[in-house]
């Protein structure tokens, strides 16, 4: 059984250094950047909303500080009760540029944000050449669109989307998320590293930057209207089509709270980081194999180590995960700088390692079922 364990190990171990070396050649955190007259008017601001009223407040007040290269903001609504629209309708006597829609009942076949993307993005102005979608966690920092849009003209790229700094809270989140984020830095390496094949292109939907004219060429968004992860799905859709598209570390511009605490962590942003309905049956069916083999199982076989008879295997299986637990010890000091909020309650994220195990389970669990709820909507 050992052999057959380190056999199953050693290409998935092979594979990990791979893609943790390309983070060496990472592109350099965006930095917040001034205004430049050049870009008035040139960004349309898409925020989907439904029954987001404890959370939209911090997001569209940064996005108000972004200054005169947003022309609108419009919030596409989708008939919220727990008094978002009454939020933005005070919003908007401070700033005219707020726009509050309601996008129509939601069609056959489709999930309801990247159906509340499309209406937005159909809704907004004809001479904004970009269109910047923004979830309602986001907080905008000042200077994230001109960085955006200096980026874009500068590199040539048609899409950008931006990993953020992670707002926490609760021990138990601090404990769970970064193990869940490891099984996406794992899969996808460094954000910010080059990707050359479309269909392992990883993307943030929270704070996507896409050409006007893109939208047009793809449709909207429907290439992606069924799917659970909509983002990644549409970026490697576009990315498909010869598009130049961007990963990039956002952690100095935008800053994300995406729930509360370890159950709603676990509950909420377990269910997508699959990535099924972006990925091929096989390449979901290797990544299983790849997490297990390299985050999910050393803990496991390091305690198990303890209790085995000595022997070249087990000695050879052991060297071989505690390795790997020494990688991933290190790596907290390399996603760091992504977290924010630290206090006295921060402490399990120095121990988030020993939730690497549920990490994997989870992405099992939701590989294995399709969600039936979702952003407050039924399926």
């Amino acid at each position: 059984m050992g052999l057959i364990i380190l056999l199953l190990q050693a290409p998935a171990v092979a594979l990990l250094l791979a893609r943790l070396l390309t983070g060496l050649q990472r592109s350099a955190p965006l930095r917040p950047a001034p205004e430049i007259p050049a870009y008035l008017g040139q960004v349309s601001v898409i925020i989907p909303t439904l029954n987001e009223v404890q959370r939209l407040g911090p997001c569209l007040e940064g996005v108000r500080r972004q200054g005169y290269s947003v022309r609108e903001i419009l919030v596409v609504d989708s008939h919220s009760q727990d008094g978002t629209r009454e939020l933005v309708a005070a919003q908007q006597a401070h700033d005219p540029r707020i726009q509050l829609l309601s996008d129509p009942p939601l069609p056959a076949g489709w999930v309801g944000r990247p159906w509340a993307l499309d209406w937005g993005w159909r809704q907004s102005s004809p001479h904004s050449k970009w269109i910047l979608n923004l979830d309602a966690d986001t907080r905008p920092q000042m200077g994230l669109v001109p960085a955006l849009l200096e980026l874009a003209h500068r590199e040539n790229y048609d899409l950008i989307t931006l990993s953020p700094q992670f707002l926490l809270k609760y021990p138990g989140e601090w404990w769970l998320q970064p193990a869940l984020l490891m099984t996406l830095i794992y899969r996808f390496g460094a954000t910010g590293a080059r990707e050359s094949y479309p269909e392992r292109v990883m993307a943030n939907g929270q704070c996507c930057l896409v050409k006007r004219q893109v939208l047009e060429n793809m449709g909207g968004y429907a290439t992606a209207k069924d799917s659970f992860c909509d983002d990644v799905t549409f970026v490697r859709q576009v990315a498909a089509q010869g598009y130049k598209v961007g990963f990039l570390d956002g952690s100095k511009v935008l800053q994300v709270r995406m729930y509360e605490g370890a159950r709603e962590t676990w509950r909420e942003w377990g269910r997508s980081l699959d990535l099924k309905d972006a990925t091929s049956i096989q390449q979901l069916w290797g990544d299983l194999w790849f997490l297990t083999a390299v985050q999910g199982l050393p803990l496991f076989i390091v305690i198990a180590s303890l209790f085995l008879p000595v022997h070249p295997v087990h000695q050879t299986l052991l060297g071989l995960n505690l390795f790997l637990l020494l990688i991933r010890w290190a790596m907290l000091f390399a996603i760091r700088p992504v977290y924010t909020g630290w206090n006295s309650q921060s402490w399990p994220f120095w121990l988030s390692p020993l939730a690497d195990p549920l990490a994997v389970l989870r992405i099992w669990l939701s590989a294995l079922t399709r969600p039936k709820h979702w952003r407050g909507r039924n399926y």
